[in-house]
């Protein structure tokens, strides 16, 4: 997979997080990550939300696709509720 992202707000994730987004990039190799398409807001292309383990802890990263190029948006540690529909998703499968 090819990825990109702006490298200032990735800085700024590093900062306010402790993580930047080469980092985050890692759910898209969890076998078991939960893909769905954005569709809280009308943004001019199509978005989705990956949800995915990284060295044991639960991360939910933003995404668009550009071409072959995912181009990371935003990412963050997964909240207590996206970690329960996780566990759930892979509890059934």
């Amino acid at each position: 997979m090819n990825f990109e992202w702006d490298d200032h707000k990735s800085e700024t994730c590093f900062r306010d997080r402790g993580f930047d987004f080469a980092y985050a990039a890692n759910v898209f190799f969890d076998s078991k990550r939960i893909i769905h398409e954005d569709k809280r807001y009308s943004y001019g292309e199509d978005r989705y939300q990956v949800t995915g383990i990284v060295e044991g802890r639960l991360f939910f990263v933003v995404y668009t696709l550009r071409g072959e190029i995912t181009r990371i948006i935003s990412a963050r540690k997964a909240n207590q509720r996206e970690v329960k529909q996780y566990e759930d998703s892979i509890s059934n499968n």
